[in-house]
């Protein structure tokens, strides 16, 4: 429940928002007391991976995009750095998994819906937008 500390909230948003338009485009989050939904497109694309060899002379591929995995690294092990700075404690900050989800075609604001609405679900606010810790790219947001 480290999240229920605004201090540690603000940081988790902060990185968040950090990556966003270098590593993915993120289209909404809702930082909850205890858990996080972020839902973003990571930059990657398959169009711009280039081939390449290794010192072994195995494949492999290059992009100047992170794929899933280092981004989850980097948002997760600089928010724990920081939020664990904030609320004064050491150790492990996040759960070792996170389940990740490709969300189909067609259900992006459904998902997007359900990521805002956990603290209306919780009985935090009655509207997603009272969440302080909610967040919408604006082009979305007429469509929910």
């Amino acid at each position: 429940m480290w999240m229920r500390d605004d201090r540690a909230a603000v940081k988790v948003a902060e990185n968040l928002h950090r990556l966003d338009g270098d590593a993915y485009t993120l289209d909404a989050f809702c930082v909850m007391s205890n858990h996080v939904h972020a839902v973003f497109k990571p930059l990657l694309s398959e169009a711009e991976l280039k081939e390449s060899f290794d010192e072994d002379g195995h494949l492999i591929f290059l992009s100047e995009h992170p794929g899933l995995s280092k981004i989850m690294h980097s948002l997760k092990g600089r928010a724990a750095r920081e939020c664990n700075l904030v609320v004064s404690r050491t150790g492990q900050f996040w759960e070792h998994e996170s389940f990740d989800h490709v969300i189909r075609q067609g259900k992006l604001m459904v998902t997007i819906r359900y990521v805002l609405n956990n603290p209306v679900k919780a009985g935090l606010v009655s509207n997603w937008r009272e969440w302080r810790w909610n967040y919408c790219r604006g082009e979305l947001i007429d469509d929910l």
